[in-house]
């Protein structure tokens, strides 16, 4: 590994979402004491919700000043990527000691073959369910097909334990369900030229499954945030949703959801006419911004927090949450400790880019932050806009950043 030597008088400051684990939460900062510890370089972690981090760390990288760091979200790197600090250095090394990172981890955080940003984790999505309430609802297996999985929301609906999926612009979830909803019936924003190709076939045929699957939901998904279809799990109102594996700790945790708890069972999202598995996974990289006066200090401080000992405590800390950017942590007992985090444990290895199944680069992280595809979505599932016209606007925007 190389050594980085921090400037004198360094002092940092991170900016990084808000944990949905407590554990997270702890193992990092604890990482984070030792580091000045070790150091005695002051390190200021200052929390977002998950849709903030977005616009405040483009404004930080766009004026030149503010956090040293930031823990981004999917391609973010790539809107600004002139105002990073090349990290090729640190994550050769990672990489060569550490088993090799996953593909796509690397493509979220590379520019040709430099490394913009660090990878950190992929935070997996999967089904959450109350197992009681699908049997009531007369199915023993939950399916793994989508034509099953509607046939199972409509029983579950008729039982008075509907499903719920977010067609807001949550940041996470919402961008999950969105690109499941296109990629499971074959549709793509792209080809791999980067040449718009959403007017097809395959995505009217997932506009109209989503427009079935959102007739049985709980009424007002169109306005949920990342942290609305936890709260509905969590109070009775929904029975069925996708989350990261936080909406099982919040209820275990929980002695009043002790009930819920023992009830809650995890799978990967059905496969739909596609045939395989096509998921999307939220995915964080670690930024550092070119206007920090202590880059070196900064790299030291990712290094160190990628020691084996402190990512791993890290991983375990984060309780199946995190899914780590390096193969030689797939053996962390984190995965094998509960059968519920196993639909969590590959989704570093399974993830398809955003920008599938073109290059990603600032069209793609564009499409992403303006909720393109999220939007075309919501506009066709509640009658804003029919499929035709939802479509046609998808098309215009989305041109506005792939440019030919």
């Amino acid at each position: 590994m190389p050594t980085f030597t921090p400037e004198e008088g360094a002092s940092l400051r991170l900016l990084r979402w808000v944990p949905f684990v407590a554990g997270e939460e702890e193992a990092w900062n604890a990482n984070t004491q030792a580091f000045t510890e070790a150091t005695g370089i002051q390190v200021q972690i200052d929390q977002e919700s998950w849709e903030d981090v977005r616009p405040k760390a483009a404004v930080a990288a766009n004026v030149g000043s503010g956090p040293d760091m930031v823990m981004s979200w999917f391609d973010d790197p790539f809107q600004y990527p002139d105002k990073l600090v090349d990290v090729t250095d640190l994550c050769t090394a990672l990489g060569e000691r550490d088993g090799g990172w996953y593909d796509g981890l690397r493509a979220y955080a590379t520019q040709g073959d430099r490394f913009i940003a660090v990878p950190l984790c992929a935070i997996g999505n999967a089904i959450c369910y109350r197992d009681s309430h699908m049997q009531a609802a007369g199915f023993t297996e939950f399916p793994s097909d989508t034509a099953g999985f509607l046939e199972l929301c409509k029983a579950m609906q008729a039982n008075g334990t509907p499903a719920g999926f977010p067609h807001g612009k949550a940041v996470g979830d919402g961008n999950n369900y969105a690109h499941w909803l296109l990629w499971s019936h074959g549709g793509m924003t792209v080809d791999e030229n980067g040449q718009v190709v959403i007017d097809s076939p395959e995505t009217r045929a997932a506009i109209e499954y989503a427009k079935q699957l959102y007739a049985t939901f709980i009424p007002g998904t169109e306005s949920w945030l990342d942290i609305n279809n936890n709260r509905a799990f969590l109070a009775g109102e929904i029975s069925l949703t996708a989350n990261g594996v936080s909406l099982y700790y919040a209820a275990k945790n929980d002695p009043a959801m002790a009930e819920i708890a023992e009830d809650i069972r995890t799978t990967n999202l059905p496969i739909g006419p596609v045939g395989e598995s096509v998921e999307l996974h939220q995915t964080s990289t670690i930024n550092i911004f070119q206007h920090t006066p202590y880059p070196n200090a900064a790299k030291a401080y990712v290094a160190w927090m990628f020691q084996p000992d402190n990512f791993n405590r890290w991983l375990e800390g984060a309780s199946a949450y995190c899914c780590q950017p390096l193969r030689a942590y797939e053996s962390n007992p984190v995965w094998s400790s509960n059968p519920i985090h196993v639909p969590y444990s590959k989704a570093s290895a399974s993830l398809r880019t955003n920008g599938y199944a073109g290059p990603l680069g600032p069209a793609s992280a564009g499409a992403m932050a303006d909720y393109v595809l999220v939007d075309m979505f919501a506009e066709a599932v509640t009658g804003q806009r029919t499929t035709d016209d939802a479509i046609a606007n998808a098309v215009r925007r989305l041109e506005r950043y792939y440019r030919s």
